[in-house]
């Protein structure tokens, strides 16, 4: 056993030692770093690369992959909307047009004055009445994996829709302006939840992404359901896909579970404890979930949440706005170039 112990400048005050293959898992905080030897209980500072801190640029993308229930109970009414009643969308429908407005922000991200740069590569897997790819690569431009540069992206919706949104009147209110938007993919609601195939499918798209960009920040997958797999232990799955890893760091696993319930979103939980102690598979999600790197904890802090090196990227009982939050946190890394 070596004689030093490695630790975070937060985690020495606290006297947690913690072991180097530990540290490089947890992913520290900003790189500086002390070193202490067991005997003499000196302390060094030194750097070591940290993990989930790889530049985001053209030649290094990194890859955002959405898995999207889209079983029979996603027809349901999604708890914590505005309209009630019969006039309240269905899960299936505020899930499709927050991330097809997701997708739209992360084009704009992307936007320069030459044009869309592919800083990123993006995917989404629909799982119900069967599991498939929703948006599919422009031809001459697939790799297999499933994962679209997002200028193809940016060039080819599957049409643009008229929306009513609500936008500033300059005078502190609000006023309703007619706005077309880009629409990929289209909701869907029948059958079963094949999580697990879902899961594999999403693993082999990130294990062919990764092959071809070894050195990038590693991809994020974020599993968006109402409820339970019904084809199997989604937990194996998640464990799978999360052994991937780039030189970076390995995947991120993020999980979000819709409610029709008014019941309070727990929100980034680090621990078990802070769950549900009448939900089995909240506690099934929150073990397939990652625990969220440096940036997006603070990404996380700037949006009001408290957060600690455990916290994990999982929401339950969310809400449309708790959807909408996290999904933005969640595709929010900060080493952009």
């Amino acid at each position: 056993m070596s004689d030093w112990t490695i630790w975070t400048e937060k985690e020495k005050g606290a006297g947690a030692g913690i072991g180097l293959s530990h540290f490089l898992h947890r992913g520290g905080n900003d790189g500086r770093n002390v070193q202490c030897h067991r005997r003499t209980k000196r302390y060094a500072k030194f750097h070591l690369p940290v993990p989930y801190s790889a530049e985001i640029s053209r030649e290094q993308p990194t890859a955002f992959l959405f898995l999207l229930d889209q079983s029979a109970s996603m027809q349901d009414p999604f708890g914590g909307a505005e309209q009630k009643g019969d006039a309240a969308p269905s899960k299936a429908r505020v899930l499709a047009d927050t991330v097809n407005e997701l997708l739209q922000n992360l084009v704009l991200r992307c936007a320069k004055e030459e044009g869309v740069r592919d800083y990123f590569h993006v995917g989404v897997i629909g799982y119900g009445e069967r599991v498939q790819r929703l948006i599919q690569p422009a031809d001459g431009h697939g790799t297999g994996t499933g994962l679209v540069p997002i200028s193809h992206l940016a060039d080819r919706p599957r049409r643009m829709e008229e929306r009513v949104q609500e936008v500033p009147d300059g005078d502190g209110g609000t006023t309703e302006q007619r706005v077309k938007r880009p629409i990929w993919f289209d909701p869907q609601a029948k059958n079963g939840t094949p999580m697990c195939q879902a899961l594999d499918l999403g693993a082999q798209s990130v294990r062919q992404w990764i092959d071809e960009h070894p050195r990038s920040f590693p991809p994020v997958v974020v599993n968006v359901t109402d409820g339970e797999a019904t084809d199997g232990d989604p937990l194996r799955y998640a464990q799978q896909l999360r052994e991937f890893a780039t030189d970076d760091g390995e995947v991120l696993l993020f999980n979000v579970h819709l409610s029709e319930s008014e019941a309070t979103p727990v929100e980034l939980p680090s621990s078990r404890d802070e769950l549900p102690s009448d939900a089995e598979y909240a506690e099934t999600l929150f073990q397939m979930t990652s625990r969220l790197p440096f940036s997006m904890r603070s990404a996380a802090e700037q949006e009001g949440y408290t957060v600690t090196l455990d916290t994990r990227g999982f929401v339950f009982n969310a809400d449309p706005s708790a959807l909408v939050t996290f999904l933005e946190i969640g595709t929010r890394p900060s080493n952009l170039r």
